[in-house]
């Protein structure tokens, strides 16, 4: 075992601190990893203040996971000591199941194993980004490509691969017209995204203020969503609608912008339930769906094609120091728009 520091939440609620934290010897198909970025994702404050229900304390967060090999196991043959690499948001699978066989480890029938706030195979608690180093199975690390800097790599591996799996689902390209509900986190890489892919891309945000920012990265058009003629204006104009935000929504006036045939799927986590009036699927044979982060194999073709179209995300750097505050700001959406932690000042 290496004792390592890391920013832990104590107790639910309570300020991140800094600690240390144990990590695992590496194994036969492990790689230790050197962290040097991690990003904040608002799943990181809902886990850390139980608001999707009861969680494993202390809890070293951290899904965006961007560094550089340091030591292999024996049987490692994908990395080598002084690679770039990434760690999203799961560290392993049962690999067995038809999901995992099929390449979709994220949706485990027995369950993925969470990167923070799980139990690992070895039956101990897994500790997240926040933190110097991390141990990880080669199975379930991904390669930064050249072109992509550490620090703008690492909201990828949630936000980008969130965005990412349901925009390639849901056959988002030339000729498509892709909504994106939110310009947060995970809403500016979405519009980044189905632009590359070749979409033309709405953003749907409660106001204005990010318009320009919107536009600069790849929207052709922004609409306030507080704004009543939206909803009369759109009516019938999408493919395919993305939610990005973890706020309920009136899901029935947000389906009536939909096409026929075309799709709402939910990326953003609520912690409250939602309604819906039937009528609104039944109507235009309507898709209401959810998804969550991409398997490995995708992640990787994620990371690639954002380095090939040469962005990451959009980032604030931070010192550890400043997590509380960061974590305040991102609930009042104080962010353009990932806060990404410079490991070093752990």
């Amino acid at each position: 075992m290496t004792t390592v520091a890391a920013y832990a939440a104590p107790a639910a609620k309570a300020p991140l601190e800094r600690t240390t934290i144990e990590r695992r010897p590496v194994g036969e198909h492990d790689v230790l990893i050197e962290i040097k970025f991690a990003g904040i994702c608002h799943s990181d404050i809902h886990q850390a203040r139980e608001g999707w229900g009861e969680a494993i304390f202390p809890m070293v967060p951290g899904h965006e996971i961007a560094g550089i090999v340091t030591e292999v196991g024996p049987g490692v043959t994908k990395f080598a000591a002084g690679d770039r690499v990434g760690v999203g948001c799961m560290v392993d699978s049962c690999r067995e199941c038809e999901n995992c066989e099929a390449g979709l480890e994220q949706y485990c029938t027995r369950g993925n194993v969470g990167t923070y706030n799980a139990i690992g195979k070895d039956g101990e608690p897994t500790y997240g980004g926040y933190s110097t180093h991390i141990v990880v199975d080669e199975a379930f690390t991904v390669r930064i490509p050249e072109g992509l800097a550490l620090d703008e790599a690492a909201p990828l591996l949630c936000a980008g691969i969130t965005t990412y799996s349901p925009l390639k689902h849901w056959n988002a390209g030339p000729g498509k017209k892709v909504a994106v509900v939110g310009m947060g986190g995970l809403g500016h890489m979405g519009v980044k995204i189905a632009h590359a892919l070749g979409a033309e891309v709405t953003v749907l945000s409660q106001s204005l203020r990010k318009k320009d920012d919107g536009l600069k990265l790849g929207a052709d058009h922004y609409y306030a969503t507080s704004d009543p003629k939206t909803f009369k204006e759109l009516r019938g104009s999408f493919d395919l609608i993305l939610s990005t935000v973890s706020a309920p929504l009136d899901l029935d006036t947000f389906l009536s912008l939909l096409k026929t045939d075309g799709a709402f799927v939910n990326v953003g986590a609520p912690e409250e339930p939602v309604s819906l009036n039937l009528f609104s699927v039944i109507g235009g044979r309507k898709t209401l769906a959810g998804s969550g982060i991409g398997g490995i194999q995708e992640t990787q073709e994620m990371l690639d094609f954002c380095a090939e179209h040469g962005f990451g995300a959009e980032i604030e750097l931070i010192s550890a120091g400043e997590i509380n505050e960061a974590y305040e700001r991102v609930l009042n959406s104080d962010v353009r728009y990932r806060f990404v932690i410079d490991v070093a000042t752990i």
